[in-house]
């Protein structure tokens, strides 16, 4: 039995707003035996604390601080490299949060970096903004590589779709934190104080989740209530350790 799990969010846990049958059961098992664990999501909208409330509204026990989000990884990254600096950000809540937690001041005077996550509340003045500070010397950073993410009614632009128009005005590519990069999982290995040969990622994806599960030195689960076809395994250079219906037949 591994010591600690990663556990991907959308597809593993949740389907929108609906939990997937035996999710909470599989929590309710790791937590019962002790066993170390963190939920990963690449949506850096919402705070821990919002998804936790979000979580628990659909029958799921997850305590904020059991879920790591692209905007804490995003953050942690930022402090690492340039400590107490500056960023001009493309988001919400979520990425604010993340960014003043670390101490960073939000400005759009000479940062040192401009920073996309996802928002509902786009602006061209916004854009334009982060266009001209890219183009003028501003490190460019993206919470996470996804062009598109589930939403109420159907599919909605997310980070990376943002991030492309910036690039595309700028011709400057930015540096994506989120999964697939193997980033996120080591610094989330860190927040459990967990090694990645006594860990598993649990995951949906084979190109996110999987890829970058493998990237880390982790063993993987890929669980097929997501994203993933069984039949569609096959057809990467690389597999998951094991393969389950759902996270409700994983031993723990």
């Amino acid at each position: 039995m591994a010591k600690s799990y990663l556990i991907d969010m959308d597809g593993v846990l949740v389907h929108g707003s609906q939990p997937v049958p035996g999710a909470n059961q599989f929590i309710h098992r790791l937590r019962e035996r002790g066993v170390k664990f963190l939920v990963l999501t690449n949506n850096p909208f919402y705070t821990p604390r919002d998804l936790s409330a979000r979580l628990g509204r659909i029958g799921l026990d997850v305590p904020a601080e059991s879920i790591y989000t692209s905007a804490i990884a995003t953050a942690t990254f930022l402090h690492d490299q340039h400590p107490q600096g500056s960023a001009y950000i493309i988001g919400d809540s979520g990425l604010s949060s993340a960014l003043h937690d670390v101490g960073y001041t939000l400005t759009e005077h000479n940062p040192d970096y401009v920073v996309v996550g996802e928002t509902t509340s786009l602006s061209y003045e916004r854009l334009t903004t982060a266009v001209r500070l890219v183009a003028g010397g501003a490190r460019f950073v993206g919470t996470n590589p996804d062009a598109s993410g589930p939403g109420d009614g159907g599919l909605v632009p997310a980070c990376g779709a943002i991030a492309a128009l910036i690039s595309s005005a700028t011709g400057v590519r930015p540096y994506f934190v989120g999964k697939p990069n193997p980033l996120m999982m080591r610094t989330a290995l860190r927040v459990l104080g967990s090694h990645s040969d006594e860990s598993i990622m649990v995951g949906d994806r084979m190109d996110t989740d999987i890829i970058g599960g493998i990237e880390s030195g982790l063993q993987t689960i890929l669980v097929l209530t997501g994203v993933t076809r069984r039949e569609q395994v096959e057809r990467h250079p690389f597999r998951p350790t094991y393969i389950y219906d759902s996270v409700a037949d994983i031993p723990v």
